[in-house]
């Protein structure tokens, strides 16, 4: 477990040259005050540059230096893992970065990217985005979960079960992989090479019997044919290339055809929506007479307006579509015809490299004839030395057939390693035994906050919401306040997953303007029954504006205000 003590900056942002300190193992609940511009969100973007050498919030570097000190801009953290206690300073002007571990600073490499990473993956075992969705939740510069990438939220997932072992394991794979077949490759071309050195002794032998001139004359004809089936190939590789230089001209707005496209078939689905509601406004004002919520009776004229108002803008909306999709037909005829000289260029390319096969075979028969031919000496004396050569070629042989099954026996285990190493193999089996804990507690998280859907992850971390009556939702159909319990549900899920695992588990929870932003009276009270729950081993800060309604709930509070332009913890 992560155990973060104490946090401190100068120079910061708004903060002046005096080092503002939090502790952050003091108190289980601190609310954190102060007007718009104090500071309060300053801790967030001092955390994560810190650790991360990137701010919270969308912040540029030259920004982060105080605009009137405009240098020795500082941030330093400590935490302790186990028995260890860590230090990490980061500075700007002069630029500084070190991590110390019980007092003694840890050597530093020459690539600083070397020593990010080392803080990373060997020290917090926790990155960027895992951190921004395990340890802080804001409005701003945040991206929930929910609205990650796939590949993002695998990644966060496969940091909660501490199985990213798995994902370098298999990129070091990889590169064995690799090298086993370049070594497979070199052994064959080895292999082949000396067949070819050994039949070329062995017809070499043969033909000396034969006259050694007339064997000269046969071998500079055959050498003149292989030069000129190398020319012709390396003439038809020429045509080859001009060919697919100009297909691939005729095809270079392929990109934006297919922006286009995209663009064309999202629009037509927003207006298929809106001839669908449009058509469930007419069918309402047609089926009813009265108003379902107030019962009051609808006035004919106004239902009549409503009726025609609605019917023109179905229409409007109906003629929209029909015009997309005469443009997105012809969208699909370009495409097709790309597709169609993406197609001939492929072929083409293969023809190119079949020819390029060829004229290397060819150049090696050139080398090898006129091997051959400059090899022509007196027979006696050519023979003695062909046959030492046979005989040395074979032992050459042997070698590198043990060295080839050496190597096959080697393939056939990596390969095993390879299929348990990919996302279907051992981190599948490990993430599928998680998935039903993961979705019983966010659903817990949710009912906790009188928020009743039935929310599911599946394996490949796409999500299904369901209603009481089972209709689907997406994660983008809610409100924004529903939105942030699923947000809220999903973080304190990912703080027991990791626990559960001790794995990125954490003493820090901070929240920035949560109570401030889209939770009503209801969720507010409800999420702060759940803060009470989460445990007696979790430092929560809350940063919000609402101190003056919240103070009385927490344990402690931490009051910023800005004198003369400069951000203080205030007395």
């Amino acid at each position: 477990m992560i155990k973060f003590r104490a946090v401190r900056w100068k120079n910061f942002l708004s903060t002046g040259n005096v080092f503002t300190e939090i502790t952050l193992d003091r108190s289980p609940t601190t609310i954190i005050t102060g007007d718009n511009g104090a500071g309060k969100s300053t801790i967030l973007d001092a955390l994560c540059w810190v650790l991360f050498n990137k701010p919270f919030r969308n912040i540029r570097m030259l920004q982060l230096i105080n605009s009137i000190n405009q240098r020795d801009t500082r941030a330093e953290i400590e935490f302790t893992i186990g028995r260890n206690h860590y230090k990490v300073v980061r500075g700007y002007k002069p630029s500084v970065f070190e991590i110390w571990k019980d007092d003694k600073l840890l050597p530093q490499p020459g690539n600083v990217k070397d020593y990010q990473k080392q803080l990373e993956e060997t020290i917090l075992k926790l990155n960027y985005k895992s951190f921004t969705q395990i340890v802080v939740l804001g409005n701003a510069s945040f991206t929930p979960f929910m609205q990650l990438h796939i590949r993002d939220r695998r990644e966060v997932i496969e940091d909660l079960l501490d199985i990213q072992i798995f994902s370098q394991m298999n990129t070091l794979l990889r590169d064995r992989v690799s090298k086993n077949k370049q070594d497979k490759t070199d052994v064959a071309y080895q292999i082949n090479l000396i067949e070819e050195k050994i039949e070329i002794q062995k017809d070499y032998l043969s033909k000396l019997e034969s006259d050694v001139e007339k064997q000269r004359e046969e071998l500079r004809v055959e050498i003149a044919d292989w030069k000129r089936l190398t020319e012709e190939t390396v003439q038809k590789q020429s045509e080859y290339t001009d060919t697919i230089k100009e297909l691939s001209e005729s095809i270079a707005n392929e990109d934006k055809v297919q922006r286009k496209s995209a663009k064309v078939s999202e629009l037509m689905m927003k207006l298929y929506d809106k001839v669908n509601n449009t058509e469930k406004r007419i069918k309402f004002y047609e089926n009813n007479d009265n108003c379902p919520t107030c019962e009051q009776v609808i006035e004919a004229t106004k239902k009549a307006q409503v009726l025609e108002a609605t019917q023109g803008i179905a229409e409007t909306t109906k003629s929209a579509i029909e015009q997309l999709t005469v443009e997105q037909d012809s969208l699909n005829d370009e495409i097709h015809r790309i597709n169609l000289v993406q197609s001939e260029i492929t072929s083409l390319q293969q023809l190119w490299r079949d020819l390029q096969i060829s004229t290397e075979t060819y150049k090696g028969n050139v080398e090898r004839v006129e091997t051959k031919l400059n090899g022509l000496t007196d027979t006696n004396e050519s023979s003695s030395g062909a046959k030492e050569q046979i005989k040395k070629l074979t032992a050459d042989m042997k070698s590198y057939e043990k060295k080839d099954e050496e190597l096959s026996g080697d393939s056939q285990v990596l390969q095993i390693a390879v299929e348990m190493l990919r996302d279907g193999g051992i981190k599948k089996r490990i993430i599928k035994q998680y998935i039903p804990i993961m979705n019983k507690l966010i659903n817990k998280y949710l009912a906790s906050m009188d928020f009743f859907v039935q929310f599911e992850l599946d394996e490949e971390f796409n999500e299904v919401l369901k209603s009481r009556h089972r209709d689907e939702f997406s994660y983008a159909s809610f409100s924004e306040g529903e939105k942030l319990r699923i947000d809220l549900a999903l973080l304190f899920t990912w703080r027991a997953i990791a626990k559960l695992k001790n794995s990125t588990n954490t003493n820090l929870l901070i929240l920035d303007e949560v109570f401030d932003a889209s939770l009503d009276t209801s969720g507010c009270d409800e999420f702060l029954k759940l803060l009470q729950d989460i445990g007696g081993d979790t430092n929560v800060f809350i940063i919000s504006h609402k101190g003056d309604v919240l103070t009385d709930k927490f344990r402690s509070q931490i009051k910023f205000e800005k004198v003369k332009n400069f951000s203080r913890i205030a007395a």
